[in-house]
């Protein structure tokens, strides 16, 4: 049986490989939590503004940061790569599909480089980022897939509130550059296609969501 996968599916493999295979082995999804519309509207504000600058210079913030690019300016493919539904896409040999949507795109030498927006409500810990690097990874994995070089790099940017002046928020915003690692997406990916394949795996310890079905009903209901 093929299966579709995303990163943020592939997150929930990590998380808890139990929860994983219930939601796509049994259609057992974790319950949705509260989204605040807060980031949803910061992203497409971000998606508009890095926009406006596609045929002129870079936005203020990465010339801050002096990136040495160019933004990506094929606005149809970029409008399609963005796209939850559409996004970028690759299928495998058993009809296995992943899929992810980007926040935009740079050209450096004929090559692509990812670039990712990310808001926070206060400044970066050391290791932040490594909570979206198989994401980042996944891009550029699915770029290369479909035909497109990318540079061994990708930008994560972080947007946090610094002050109001005058009735204006003004953001604060970190940039890293960081590694592009393709074979440890592809190897997740595999990983989690394996999972699917198998039994159904244990709990992982700190799961609570497992933990919440365990107290809520009788455990014998989920031995499949």
């Amino acid at each position: 049986m093929p299966y579709s996968l995303s990163p943020s599916t592939i997150n929930i493999f990590k998380d808890c490989k139990k929860c994983f295979w219930l939601q796509f082995r049994k259609n057992l999804k974790r319950p949705d939590g509260i989204f605040p519309s807060l980031p949803s509207g910061m992203d497409r504000i971000l998606k508009a503004h890095f926009d406006s600058y596609m045929e002129d210079a870079l936005p203020p913030e990465l010339v801050k940061h002096k990136v040495d690019a160019k933004l990506f300016n094929d606005r149809i493919l970029l409008d399609k790569w963005r796209d939850a539904k559409r996004g970028i896409s690759y299928t495998d040999e058993k009809g296995n599909t992943l899929k992810g949507a980007v926040d935009n795109i740079l050209t450096k030498d004929n090559k692509l480089i990812v670039l990712d927006y990310k808001t926070r409500g206060y400044e970066l810990r050391e290791d932040t980022h490594e909570y979206y690097r198989d994401q980042l990874n996944f891009y550029n994995f699915l770029l290369r897939k479909n035909g497109y070089e990318t540079q061994d790099y990708f930008y994560l940017i972080f947007y946090h509130p610094d002050k109001v002046v005058d009735n204006i928020f003004l953001f604060h915003t970190d940039l890293l550059k960081l590694e592009v690692n393709v074979e440890s997406a592809q190897a997740l990916w595999k990983k989690a296609l394996a999972t699917l394949d198998g039994g159904m795996p244990q709990s992982s310890d700190s799961c609570a969501y497992c933990k919440y079905r365990n107290a809520k009903f009788n455990s014998s209901l989920l031995d499949f």
